[in-house]
């Protein structure tokens, strides 16, 4: 396995994960019936915010704090919620990537949802 390298190989992960992640018992429902994501939208972007993320492009300009908390008005996300999306996302990455980048990306996962959640209220 190699590391992350690109916004392509970005892409692919966040088809990975969300190939898994839209089928999961816990969490699936959350993308797929409250959110109702378009993919074939929602995808790029995702690769764009990681892109920015781990390699500093800039080229994400959407407020995730703020998509979170409508979807929260939606479905209350609860802690459990953002435990198990770090799990498939890490698990995703482990299966694909392996090297400085990916570790980085499950450090920083780690710690946008600790900001999000703190946004949201989880921790005050």
């Amino acid at each position: 396995m190699t590391d992350i390298k690109n916004r392509d190989d970005l892409l692919f992960l966040m088809q990975e994960f969300y190939s898994t992640m839209l089928k999961d018992e816990e969490i699936g429902y959350i993308f797929t019936d409250v959110a109702k994501l378009d993919l074939k939208h929602h995808l790029p972007l995702l690769a764009d915010f990681w892109n920015n993320a781990l390699f500093h492009t800039g080229g994400y300009k959407n407020n995730v704090v703020q998509i979170h908390k409508n979807l929260d008005v939606l479905e209350k996300l609860t802690p459990e919620h953002f435990k198990r999306w770090q799990f498939l996302l890490i698990a995703s990455v482990d299966a694909n990537f392996t090297g400085e980048i990916s570790e980085k990306m499950k450090l920083r996962a780690s710690q946008i949802g600790m900001t999000i959640q703190a946004k949201l209220g989880h921790y005050s």
